[in-house]
């Protein structure tokens, strides 16, 4: 019960992996708030975590994008709670699939505003209620398109490299207020974002990415335990000072990060930089 006496709110949590973030999270002591912008899977899924740990769950309908939404979860976790440990963003979307000229506009930008706004202004709402947790942690999802191109999956790809900066940037702001906050690559998961990719096909994802995507649904995936616990590590104090770190759930040796707290600290491990000729082992001056 590594979480015990911990409050957390998870955006996006009514399935797939913010679900599993909550029942961890439950599993390890915490009470949580979590939100979705569906009210009916977000009521069913209350439920279902609510014979995990009766009392302690709460949901509130809301769209992170919305600053009335955010700041009503704001007070809904005061009211309840009186105080937040932990903020897990993991509410986004694919959004549009297709060449950046073809595809619409209104939804590569609503994409846009889920992904990296929505994060943002949860971020911003509820940093002076973390402050006061004496540690408060903030845990950004992200995923491929943070480290790689996604052809025909623009929106996406750019907004989780924006967080993945807006997280680093982040980090070293509240650093003096003992925030931690990290990003967590959850992996290739089997949730809603493969089946669209499926229903899209390979005319407008791509038949590589839509291959790879056949191929990961038939193998099952990257567990969505595996990310979730990743989330229970940096949401413990275990983790403390480990900050500003993008950090793989597959790749990684996370289970054991704390070993080299001091040696992450000041480092650019586990964070995006340029690659320059000089690292390849190339001189072009």
């Amino acid at each position: 019960m590594i979480l015990a006496g911990k409050v957390a709110v998870v955006t996006g949590a009514s399935r797939g992996l913010g679900f599993e973030i909550s029942r961890r999270f439950l599993q390890e002591g915490a009470s949580i708030l979590i939100c979705a912008r569906t009210s009916s899977d977000l009521l069913l899924a209350c439920k279902e975590l609510e014979k995990e740990a009766p009392g302690r769950v709460l949901a509130a309908t809301a769209d992170v994008s919305s600053e009335v939404d955010v700041n009503c979860l704001v007070e809904r976790a005061i009211a309840a709670y009186g105080k937040l440990d932990v903020l897990v963003c993991n509410a986004g979307v694919y959004g549009p699939k297709g060449g950046i000229e073809t595809v619409d506009w209104e939804a590569w930008r609503r994409a846009v505003d889920i992904n990296i706004l929505g994060t943002v202004l949860c971020c911003r709402a509820f940093l002076a209620l973390l402050g006061r947790a004496g540690r408060g942690k903030v845990i950004i999802l992200s995923g491929g398109g943070a480290t790689k191109p996604l052809p025909y999956l623009s929106a996406y790809a750019t907004a989780k490299a924006a967080v993945v900066r807006f997280a680093e940037t982040l980090a070293e702001e509240v650093r003096s207020r003992n925030i931690d906050v990290n990003v967590v690559a959850p992996g290739a998961l089997n949730t809603r974002l493969l089946d669209e990719i499926l229903e899209a096909g390979p005319e407008r994802v791509g038949e590589s990415f839509y291959d790879a995507s056949v191929r990961q649904k038939a193998s099952g995936g990257t567990p969505l335990e595996r990310g979730a616990s990743l989330c229970v590590y940096l949401a413990c104090e275990a983790s403390d000072g480990i900050t500003g770190k993008l950090i793989s759930a597959v790749w990684d040796p996370w289970e054991q990060l704390d070993r080299w707290r001091d040696e992450l600290q000041g480092s650019d491990i586990y964070t995006l930089r340029r690659i320059t000729p000089e690292d390849r082992g190339k001189s072009w001056r």
